[in-house]
């Protein structure tokens, strides 16, 4: 299965001043699996420590100096760790903190050895306090769930992808296209990004198989939870982690979680959970100016779960509800603005955390709110994700008035792509396209 991410790891390997790179991520987002895929296709040799399954590689880092750890991984492995011809990956990192923190040596002291870390819910490791974050001296990247665009690829869709890059408001989508493209979206709200999920379906087209391992990732991550008693209540944790799904684009309040419990408690929890990719937070922005982030309220803000089909299946949602349902309706619309949150989410530099926000004007009589703001170059633009043609668009009219300098206003739906008064329609379908339909208009 192709990711996105690969073209990313290409890039890396011949940088002229490479880092160490940490690959960073919730759990099973298909880390270990495309390090592998890229090691064994760019290098003459590739040696995976997994230091969950191979803990005997830990003693390897009581001391930082790169010398002595590759010596000591060479023996072991008896391999010999040649700079250039060789990449060193080290899996499940979180699970040996001195590995972490002897990447930032490996970048003084041997510059010309690929080595790569990747794990989940580093930030328990990262955040410790006797822990000494390499700052500057290691390339962090994050990889998601697979996009939208991965999952056509994964697919075979290669066709569709190719007409997907060209298509233009000047012609008008065929009505069988569209429904094609509309009912492999429901597919993708059913089965949501997970590799293993999306495998799964593509070998089987079975999608109570496919529920079932949504039910073992979650599982998997509540067992994850637990083993960090002692650095956080997992109590709340876990509480947190199961009223996620069910707090997908609602402006969040801490007594949702729990009414008997005070803000205070949940703070650190949640932000463990955003800070490992679990749960992400949409910050309200006044979109006066770039960076978003310059105008953004921490205090208001709404969740979005790391994966819509993980959401689904938490949520007791039935795949046949989201075979005939009208998407933009299915749990009153939040499941399609995870789905469009996550695909903006999705097509973000992988370099740079992810950062999603929202706009709202909240004045008695005159309240407005659009559901995501983006930012393309210089220009910011208001998205709603909005029923049929009766969808009211309000609160995008009320955002550009107030927002003179904003070119366009965009609506994501079931519809057809279209551009009317200042309005840029595009189907969940077109979402990775949005860069390059935008620039067709300005």
């Amino acid at each position: 299965m192709f990711r996105a991410i690969e073209k990313d790891l290409l890039a890396w390997k011949t940088e002229v001043n490479r880092k160490p790179l940490l690959i960073r991520g919730a759990r099973q987002v298909g880390k270990s699996y495309i390090v592998e895929k890229f090691g064994k296709a760019n290098f003459e040799l590739l040696i995976t420590i997994n230091f969950e399954l191979e803990p005997r590689f830990i003693p390897c880092f009581a001391s930082l100096e790169p010398d002595k750890i590759i010596r000591a991984i060479s023996l072991l492995t008896n391999k010999d760790i040649v700079p250039e011809k060789c990449l060193l990956f080290l899996d499940e990192i979180q699970q040996c903190p001195k590995a972490i923190m002897a990447l930032r040596y490996f970048k003084e002291k041997m510059p010309d050895l690929h080595i790569i870390g990747a794990g989940s819910f580093l930030e328990f490791v990262i955040n410790d306090e006797n822990y000494s974050q390499p700052v500057g001296r290691v390339q962090s990247i994050f990889m998601k769930p697979c996009s939208w665009y991965e999952y056509l690829l994964a697919s075979k869709e290669d066709k569709l992808l190719e007409y997907l890059s060209s298509v233009t408001l000047k012609e008008d989508i065929n009505i069988a296209i569209h429904t094609h493209l509309l009912e492999k979206c429901r597919e993708y709200f059913i089965l949501g990004g997970m590799p293993e999920v999306i495998d799964y379906y593509l070998q089987t087209k079975q999608f109570l198989g496919c529920d079932k391992i949504h039910a073992s990732i979650l599982e998997y991550y509540q067992r994850d939870l637990a083993k960090y008693r002692q650095k956080i209540n997992t109590d709340i944790l876990e509480k947190c982690f199961v009223k996620a799904p069910g707090l997908i684009a609602k402006h969040f309040k801490y007594v949702d979680i729990d009414p008997d419990t005070p803000a205070r408690d949940f703070k650190p929890a949640l932000r463990m959970l955003t800070k490992a990719g679990i749960i992400h937070n949409v910050y309200h922005t006044s979109a006066n100016g770039l960076p978003l982030a310059l105008g953004a309220n921490e205090k208001k803000f709404k969740l979005l779960f790391l994966d819509i089909g993980l959401a689904k299946h938490a949520l007791g949602i039935d795949a046949s509800t989201l075979l005939t349902e009208e998407l933009i309706l299915i749990n009153q619309g939040s499941l399609a603005e995870q789905f469009v949150g996550q695909e903006l989410m999705a097509y973000h530099k992988s370099y740079e955390t992810p950062a999603l926000f929202y706009w709202e004007r909240d004045k008695k009589g005159s309240q407005a709110e659009v559901d995501y703001i983006i930012s393309i170059g210089s220009n910011i633009y208001p998205i709603e994700v909005k029923a049929g043609k009766t969808g009211r668009l309000k609160s995008l009219y009320v955002f550009l008035k107030e927002h003179p300098h904003t070119k366009l206003g965009i609506c994501i739906s079931q519809n057809y792509l279209s551009y009317v008064d200042n309005i840029l329609s595009v189907p969940f379908y077109l979402i990775h396209e949005l860069p390059r339909l935008i620039a067709d208009l300005i």
